[in-house]
């Protein structure tokens, strides 16, 4: 994410990407007393447009394969948790219908695709094909969580303020750039409680976890079939400690580390964006053709720092009238590196800017921000920001980061300190932090397969571990894929999918410890 607010766990991240590839290759305030919300019924029609704040864009293109339209429907649910009959906020769901026998549909199939703040209802028909298969037994579902797109959406800032706050020097390197970077903060800070105060004490993940269960009692299912993907994973999570009772067939893939503070995560994911810069180096030196932005796997690293290094006091045209600055550069890398899909786009984007033009590093560092062609920013930051800081309790000032900044470039050179002043972010925001991290212990859940890739830049590898021991004894089921990337299903490795088609669809479970490659 190109300005420093919390590098969280995103594979929404990938959505905003794949909706630009096209371009690289060329309501609050309804009163709930008196109503059990769990027996409203939803009223689905065909999906609009996208908002500005889910991304904007066309309708949602027919199911894949002629299978009919996507729907859409609103559901209500309580603005705080603590007075489920008071005020509501509407929450925007999607679904594809089964497309198997009725007699042989288990259910609803509930996504979350990560951000936090990633629209579910624009992800899921940008992923649909990937997830045919699964429709076979299960309606489809995915939402906007709250304050996200639809769902209450957090605003903080206008697209032009917002163009400046994401092109400003995410690492400063004296005390003139540290101040304006804080004074930046400070105001983004302001403006969302003054825009966004009523719904910011309102979207921790505990509540988006009790929408969950709200949304399986109105869907008509007795317990919760899950695909948490990313951030999703930590929500899957927290959904079954509070209720594990109500646990069904479930998978975590790109797998949070739920025993980590901000800064443990931050500190994580500068190691993981690094390996994941190495192996993208030592691939692009393996292959037969000659690699265009290097000579050999440090040769590439090394250039990509010295272009990073130049674009700090001398920018280059990027996307008209914005340049390429160093921080939409990084955040271009970035988000180039969660997938190795994307990796071809890095090296057209890397050759490009070393001739001078960086369109295509900053069509990345767009896509990682949500901002689309029009210029119109989605929600994706403010979300993004909310959230983190309505469920992390410490607050990091700049005096701690610069006192951390020695692990963070040990850590990676190249992202160490893009990641450490990234904690600035909650600093002074004014709903006080949940938790150290997330409460994921489930006894008596049932079993939940917990996939881990060992070159994920975001969510590194170890954390799925973690999770499965968090989770406690008999419920988390770990399954490594050997492979790159943020994700292991949306890479089509045919034994992670089987793996996952076979517990979802048929509940056999694989064996603990099976490994992927």
């Amino acid at each position: 994410m190109p300005r420093p607010f919390r590098l969280r766990p995103r594979a929404a991240a990938l959505t905003a990407c794949v909706l630009l590839l096209p371009t690289l290759l060329a309501g609050c305030g309804e009163d709930a007393e008196d109503q059990d919300l769990t027996r409203q019924e939803l009223d689905w029609k065909d999906c609009p447009a996208p908002s500005e704040a889910q991304g904007g864009g066309a309708p949602p293109s027919p199911l894949p394969g002629g299978g009919g339209e996507w729907s859409c429907a609103t559901m209500k649910a309580p603005l705080d948790w603590d007075d489920p009959r008071g005020d509501t906020i509407g929450l925007a769901l999607i679904r594809a219908g089964s497309s198997g026998p009725s007699n042989e549909r288990i259910g609803s199939l509930i996504f979350n695709f990560g951000g936090p703040g990633g629209s579910g209802v624009t992800a899921l028909p940008a992923f649909g094909e990937q997830y045919a298969t699964l429709r076979t037994r299960y309606d489809l579902v995915s939402f906007d969580p709250r304050g996200v797109g639809r769902s209450a959406p957090v605003i903080c800032q206008d697209d032009r303020r917002l163009d400046a706050y994401l092109q400003q020097d995410a690492t400063p390197d004296d005390g003139t750039e540290r101040t304006e970077l804080l004074e930046s903060t400070e105001k983004f800070n302001a403006d969302c409680e003054e825009n966004s105060g009523r719904i910011l004490p309102h979207v921790r993940t505990t509540d988006a976890a009790r929408d969950l269960d709200l949304m399986r009692q109105v869907l008509g299912d007795d317990t919760l079939h899950y695909f948490g993907v990313s951030y999703g994973t930590e929500l899957g999570g927290v959904y079954a400690h509070l209720f594990p009772e109500k646990v069904g067939r479930a998978v975590f893939d790109a797998v949070v580390d739920p025993t980590q503070t901000a800064e443990e995560r931050s500190l994580g994911q500068a190691r993981g964006f690094q390996l994941a810069l190495d192996n993208y180096a030592r691939d692009c030196v393996s292959r037969t053709e000659e690699c265009p932005v290097g000579d050999s796997a440090q040769d590439v690293k090394d250039r990509i720092a010295e272009l990073l290094e130049d674009l700090d006091g001398r920018p280059l045209p990027g996307v008209f009238p914005r340049q390429l600055t160093q921080t939409a550069a990084t955040g271009g890398i970035v988000q180039a590196l969660y997938s190795q899909q994307f990796w071809a786009f890095l090296t057209d984007g890397l050759e490009q800017a070393y001739d001078g033009d960086g369109t295509i590093l900053m069509l990345l560092s767009d896509a990682m921000n949500g901002r689309s062609e029009n210029g119109e920013y989605s929600n994706l930051v403010a979300a993004n920001v909310s959230i983190n800081c309505a469920d992390d309790k410490p607050r990091y000032g700049p005096g701690h980061v610069e006192r951390r900044l020695p692990a963070f470039r040990s850590a990676s050179e190249l992202f160490g300190d893009y990641m450490a002043w990234g904690m600035i972010s909650c600093a002074d925001w004014a709903v006080p932090g949940a938790a150290d991290h997330p409460d994921v212990s489930a006894p008596g859940a049932a079993p939940i397969l917990v996939i881990g890739t060992t070159g994920d830049p975001a969510t590194p590898y170890e954390g799925a571990r973690r999770m499965v021991r968090a989770l406690g004894d008999g419920v988390g089921v770990e399954l490594t894929y050997k492979g790159q990337g943020h994700g292991a299903y949306g890479s089509g490795n045919g034994c992670v999918r089987d793996a996952v088609h076979g517990y979802l669809l048929d509940g056999t479970m694989p064996a603990a410890g099976t490994v992927c490659s």
